[in-house]
């Protein structure tokens, strides 16, 4: 049975707390720290690995962490977040971001429909759509052929995709894998959407707006801005932006949008990059196959963090920030 304690209630945490930290001036010295490079790095997903040498961290300080983990649950909290159970007992919903990449445990339904179901038809709409983009089946009204898309988001509709596109523009120009530039626009300060828009040729430009109720202030102040600069660019509107929004939204079925591609509530925002909020933006940026390979790794990773073992689970291993960050 899973307990949702806080974390300074647990007696582990209390013992932690008296743990002496590694001195790394001692334990990175001579051949002693290069064997601890060594031997305190894990393998990740698609080759990369997770080092923690560099950490104030010995064994004594693992074996205590790994006594907090067990004693936190971890291992069980995340069995049943990834198979369906209402573990954000703040808002009491479930948790479903990992399913935007692949099922590691029992199908999850809610909303009368099935949640892996529901996301992998989000992303075939978006690959389609994408791939109509680059193909020149969907133009702007000229018939010319969009070269840049503009996510208008805040907060995690901003920072994750905005994150992966900054990632992955190197790599997708030197391997014939970049499409549309990608910019975006957050901030509500309207310098920012100007800054923008001043830089971005709007009438070959698709704009992404991002908002799951269809309400969010910030969100609709920036694509009011947006829609006024197209209109005087002497452009309709409606023929340059999509949607990315719930299916109960009032964007979902409007006319102001070329399409409409959705989320849910069981996405929080800063893990909404592997859902259609930054399926869109990025299948546009370097086209559904290289987000089809973003899935893949992601969901290799998931694996990964479902070993009970905190010494090969890379996830896990990130309580060494409680102790580093809570303690020090």
């Amino acid at each position: 049975m899973v307990s949702w304690n806080n974390l300074d209630t647990l007696s582990s945490y209390k013992e932690l707390a008296d743990v002496k930290p590694a001195c790394l001036t001692e334990v990175m010295s001579g051949d002693n720290g290069a064997e601890r490079v060594k031997n305190y790095s894990i393998p990740m997903a698609a080759g990369l690995s997770y080092n923690y040498a560099s950490k104030q961290v010995d064994e004594n300080v693992l074996a205590a962490l790994e006594k907090l983990a067990n004693e936190a649950q971890l291992a069980d909290k995340f069995k049943a977040l990834y198979n369906g159970e209402v573990v954000n007992t703040g808002e009491k919903r479930l948790v479903l971001h990992h399913m935007t990449r692949g099922q590691l445990g029992d199908a999850v339904e809610a909303d009368g429909v099935d949640k892996r179901t529901f996301y992998k038809t989000q992303q075939e709409r978006i690959a389609e759509f994408a791939n109509k983009v680059h193909n020149g089946e969907i133009t702007n009204a000229a018939g010319e052929k969009f070269t840049t898309v503009v996510q208008i988001g805040i907060g995690g509709s901003d920072l994750g995709p905005r994150a992966m596109y900054i990632a992955l523009e190197n790599w997708a120009k030197k391997n014939n894998a970049f499409k549309m530039e990608a910019k975006f626009i957050s901030n509500v300060d309207p310098d920012d959407a100007a800054a923008v828009l001043a830089s971005t040729d709007v009438a070959h430009s698709i704009f992404v707006l991002v908002s799951k109720s269809g309400t969010t202030l910030e969100t609709l102040t920036n694509e009011s801005f947006v829609k006024d600069a197209l209109k005087k660019a002497g452009l309709d509107p409606s023929k340059h932006m999509i949607a990315v929004t719930s299916e109960t939204s009032p964007l979902a079925k409007s006319d102001d949008y070329l399409d409409a591609f959705f989320m849910d509530d069981y996405i929080g925002g800063r893990f909404s990059s592997t859902s259609s909020v930054g399926g869109a933006v990025l299948s546009l940026a370097f086209g559904p196959e290289v987000f089809a390979e973003f899935l893949d790794g992601a969901a290799e990773e998931d694996k990964l963090s479902a070993n009970p073992d905190m010494r090969k689970n890379p996830e896990m291993l990130d309580a060494l920030s409680v102790y580093t960050k809570e303690m020090y």
